[in-house]
């Protein structure tokens, strides 16, 4: 908890800079509001045991009820985050940071607005975050639904059958593409002269210059909806450039995410192992952020259908917290679970009244205090305490200090000590334990 309360709060700080609002929604939802969101995804879907009433079940992600907040509550733009437990019923492999319960941290822009301009925002603020956290190299891939689309129409796909050949594509991050071109042919019925086409885009990936070179491509720029998506990604990778962050995107055609309500945009953050052997590409090591355009969400919850289009990411941070927990883990770094910044101890016997009246005088300034409860404790037991548990100072309390107004100030680390005037305790211990911003 410690560890995520420290990943929180560089998440919120970054959200916050943008100028988000708070929300939050119940555990759970109408059934009826969740079935059909999520293509294949949707038997992972933990269902309420029926108790007569409504049908509920458990919330799968946060987008989802939140487009249904929008909508109930007629709203037509908001920026918002909501951090909040989600449920699935999925193979847990806790090594992964893969839970059937856990956090994600969202961050949606609802809105009718120029184009790509809360898109770049939303990729600057997940670079933002996955820069502050430093838990290693990581890429953006970056694709368009409305490219993969007129991508599979061009390649002869049925229309009925995008959405399940999208969640195919989407395994390319994972297997081979002999294995997907497999599950296409065999599982899915195209023909193979059919899958080899969309092999021959799907495997390409790049910068602005693939953009360029797919706008020339005859086949794919005469179709409308790849030429809308194309170019919009050509506008976006302007506008990631003046935010700085254009080198850690890339252009992936094979990137697809498997969920039903993306309409435009779609970006998937990759953690980068390094290259085991110099000039070898660097290798990803799983989903840690993801998000993307739904402008079609909100209109489903609407009786009227009014559209509001979205954008938005979310933050794996169950992927991040297990990160964070192996690389400690390997430096054997002890982390702090408290905040104590100081522990009122005293030298001789029969001076617990004074303790007790120096830890309340120490709380009622804000500083975070402890004692031990124990009438007579050994000044080296209190000071082992202190090791054990992280607590940078000791205020120490004897006979001869109280007569002489002074309050003994030791530093655990260093071991020295100064005798501080009683009135100026407070100031000393702030000054000493001021908190340095890190992760770890």
């Amino acid at each position: 908890m410690a560890i995520r309360e420290k990943v929180f709060d560089v998440i919120i700080s970054c959200f916050k800079r943008h100028g988000a609002e708070v929300i939050d929604t119940p555990v759970f939802e109408l059934k009826e509001t969740l079935t059909g969101k999520y293509g294949e995804d949707s038997k992972l879907i933990y269902d309420l045991k029926d108790q007569g009433g409504e049908l509920l079940s458990l919330r799968y992600d946060l987008t989802v009820p939140f487009a249904r907040y929008l909508a109930m509550n007629k709203l037509t733009n908001i920026k918002r985050y909501h951090i909040a437990k989600v449920y699935r019923r999925d193979n847990p492999a806790m090594t992964r940071g893969r839970y059937r319960e856990f956090y994600q941290c969202d961050f949606d822009i609802a809105g009718q607005f120029d184009p790509m301009i809360p898109d770049a925002e939303c990729l600057k603020i997940m670079c933002e975050i996955l820069s502050s956290l430093q838990i290693g190299d990581f890429l953006v891939k970056v694709n368009d639904r409305r490219i993969l689309d007129g991508m599979f129409a061009i390649c002869g796909v049925p229309d009925s059958k995008f959405r399940t050949i999208c969640s195919s594509v989407d395994k390319l991050d994972k297997v081979s593409w002999e294995e997907v071109k497999n599950e296409m042919v065999g599982e899915k019925g195209l023909t193979p002269e059919v899958a080899d086409h969309i092999g021959d885009y799907v495997q390409q990936h790049g910068g602005v210059s693939l953009v360029e070179q797919l706008l020339q491509d005859p086949k794919l720029s005469q179709n409308k909806q790849a030429l809308e998506g194309l170019e919009d990604l050509k506008l976006l990778f302007e506008y990631l450039t003046l935010f700085g962050i254009a080198d850690k995107i890339s252009f992936d055609l094979s990137l697809a995410r498997g969920l039903d309500y993306y309409t435009g945009v779609i970006y998937e953050a990759v953690l980068l192992q390094t290259p085991v052997q110099p000039g070898e590409e660097p290798l990803g090591v799983g989903s840690v952020a993801a998000g993307g355009r739904y402008d079609g969400l909100v209109g489903m919850f609407d009786p009227k259908g009014r559209k509001v289009p979205c954008v938005g990411l979310s933050i794996g941070v169950e992927r991040i917290f297990s990160i964070v927990e192996q690389r400690l883990e390997a430096l054997e770094e002890k982390v702090r679970t408290t905040e104590t910044q100081v522990l009122v101890a005293s030298a001789q016997k029969r001076l617990l009244e004074e303790r007790l009246k120096l830890v309340s005088e120490l709380w009622d300034a804000g500083i975070k205090a402890e004692l031990l409860y124990k009438k007579n404790p050994k000044l080296l037991n209190q000071l082992q305490y202190c090791e054990e548990a992280g607590i940078p100072l000791v205020a120490i309390i004897g006979e001869q200090e109280l007569k002489d107004g002074v309050i003994k100030l030791r530093s655990v680390a260093s071991r020295e000590e100064v005798d501080v005037r009683r009135e100026d305790l407070v100031e000393e211990i702030k000054r000493r334990t001021s908190p340095a911003l890190c992760i770890c």
